[in-house]
């Protein structure tokens, strides 16, 4: 396997080549590709972390290269984690449509340059906004061989979550976290399922989730609680920030506890977790392992209502791309959640595209 990271320098790109190798998902007879662009700390980091990777991997390394123009990249497996990040400051408004436009130069810079080879590698995409990047990767190098890691790593938050609650390990949790890697996310409450406890206390905490509110309210339920979670943060009162992030339920968790980590983490943001979700991919791609993962896709009609958008939806990821969608029996609330989340991804990847045009001419 050659399996290059884009951005291996950032925070997110460290963590996640000390997870790869760690796990010995890259045999020794295989390549790891750190690239970064020209110039300053970017590039002097990636010799740097080279050296200290080969030093502390040094029976089992492969051979790893530094790459810094993107014509140079000849990989089977490419991780996409560079681009600008949101402030960690909580006093800023997040411009989520500015962070996507000089994103989407990004995107577009490597997406041409791949889709210049002879046979394009598969992409997975956890730079924000993941959609916008699933678009245009998916556009460029074609859909199957195309996957944003978002909806994983909220489906393992929105697993770990309900295992505190439960006392469980989160590998005896089914459940899944779809839609937007945002916002609007959908924590999909009628698809919980907890192996080794009774099915009564699962159906329980279901209607306690529902009480709570319906999956089309949660983007609002979810941006109120953002903003009483960002007041206490503004006051350098975390533990006022972490007593209230407790005090809610599972799914809000889901979508709050990045936040609380992003904005104390100093630059950090959620490095560790991020590269878990994606490790996690590259597993079943390495390992030859299929499995029915989240992940954001460019559908064609395969998911209800939804026509032709990136959503986060199952699909069964396997060594060439995911190649097909797996439905679930969801709530009627759910879907129209989904319908919603759609919605909301089309017109901002469609605001983050035209601003960039515009800015060309």
């Amino acid at each position: 396997m050659r399996l290059a990271v884009i951005g291996a320098t950032g925070h997110c790109g460290r963590q996640l080549v000390v997870q790869l190798l760690d796990r010995g998902l890259i045999p020794s007879s295989g390549n790891l590709l750190l690239v970064g662009h020209h110039g300053g700390i970017s590039e002097m980091g990636l010799h740097s972390l080279r050296a200290d990777l080969t030093d502390a991997f040094c029976d089992s390394a492969p051979s790893i290269e530094v790459v810094i123009d993107p014509e140079c990249i000849h990989a089977d497996v490419v991780v996409m984690l560079a681009g600008r990040t949101l402030s960690t400051n909580p006093t800023e408004n997040a411009d989520r449509t500015q962070l996507g436009k000089d994103n989407a130069e990004l995107f577009e810079q490597y997406a041409k340059a791949f889709s210049n080879g002879s046979e394009p590698p598969l992409v997975i995409v956890q730079s924000n906004p993941v959609e916008l990047g699933v678009q245009i990767f998916a556009e460029a190098l074609g859909r199957h061989r195309v996957i944003g890691a978002g909806a994983w790593s909220d489906t393992l938050r929105f697993r770990t979550e309900l295992a505190r609650d439960l006392d469980v390990r989160r590998t005896h949790i089914r459940a899944w976290s779809l839609g937007q890697h945002g916002d609007h996310l959908v924590p999909c409450i009628s698809q919980i399922d907890v192996s080794g406890i009774p099915r009564s206390r699962v159906s329980r905490i279901q209607s306690e989730l529902k009480r709570g509110g319906s999956s089309v309210d949660y983007p609002s339920r979810l941006q109120n609680s953002r903003k009483i979670l960002l007041d206490h943060l503004e006051q350098n009162d975390w533990q006022q920030a972490e007593q209230f992030l407790n005090s809610c339920s599972a799914d809000l968790r889901t979508g709050l506890r990045p936040f609380l980590t992003h904005f104390t983490s100093r630059g950090n943001t959620t490095e560790v977790m991020t590269a878990h979700a994606v490790t996690d991919l590259v597993a079943c791609l390495a390992e030859s392992r299929p499995q029915v993962i989240a992940a954001q896709v460019l559908l064609k009609g395969e998911w209800p209502n939804c026509g032709e958008n990136v959503l986060g939806v199952p699909v069964l990821l396997g060594v060439n791309g995911w190649d097909q969608v797996c439905k679930l029996d969801l709530d009627i609330d759910e879907l129209k959640a989904l319908q919603q989340a759609t919605k909301a991804i089309s017109e901002a990847t469609l605001a983050c595209r035209t601003v960039e045009k515009l800015d060309k001419y």
